[in-house]
């Protein structure tokens, strides 16, 4: 019988202030708005049925609490390897601010002063991946955007850098997984706000 391959399923927090205005948000623990409380109720309807071996959370709030609120709490695990990348002195600044004076800045490629480079974020999720690959099942993490488009890219082998192909909406559902088998590491679903659903996302046949 063909082996029942896991998933490993990604939640971007709710809409916050911060997110809504495009204020680059990393260790500042910013609380979800009603919208983004909506999000996270969304995602527990999304993800209702869904059985998973862990479930691991970031534990700024706007992680935290959409995990609390999609109905995961109860059973989530405190990861700081989850934590936001840290921005540095561009922390609570806009892209459009920072470039007013670094024309030519793009996050994924120069990092931030006095805070992470791409590498330094991809180093955490090399550990929370590994994690990951030992649980028995699926598991479900929730966390910010950029360590999630992170996330995905080192799933999948990619440099850390290459985050910035993953576009995330607050309050998104992705799943990353296998096809075939645990050597072809793949994205089973990506940037899904829909809400409802009947079965767990992600789990169609390839």
């Amino acid at each position: 019988m063909r082996e029942a391959l896991p998933l490993l399923y990604l939640a971007r927090h709710g809409e916050t202030a911060w997110s809504l205005s495009g204020r680059h948000t990393g260790l500042t623990d910013v609380p979800l708005t009603e919208r983004g409380e909506r999000d996270a109720r969304g995602l527990g309807e999304r993800l209702r049925g869904l059985t998973v071996a862990r479930v691991l959370t970031s534990p700024l709030q706007r992680a935290a609490r959409t995990c609390d609120l999609a109905g995961f709490g109860s059973a989530a695990e405190i990861d700081r390897d989850l934590v936001e990348w840290n921005y540095g002195s561009y922390e609570g600044r806009t892209s459009a601010d920072i470039k007013q004076e670094r024309p030519d800045w793009h996050l994924f490629r120069d990092g931030c002063p006095g805070g992470e480079t791409a590498a330094d974020v991809g180093a955490r999720v090399d550990r929370v991946i590994g994690r990951a690959r030992a649980a028995q099942g699926d598991v479900l993490l929730f966390s910010s955007g950029h360590v999630l488009r992170v996330l995905a890219a080192r799933w999948l082998g990619l440099e850390p850098a290459a985050g910035r192909y993953f576009f995330l909406s607050t309050g998104s559902l992705s799943a990353l997984g296998y096809e075939h088998s645990r050597t072809q590491p793949v994205i089973r679903l990506w940037d899904d706000v829909r809400q409802g659903g009947t079965s767990p996302p992600g789990k169609a046949a390839p």
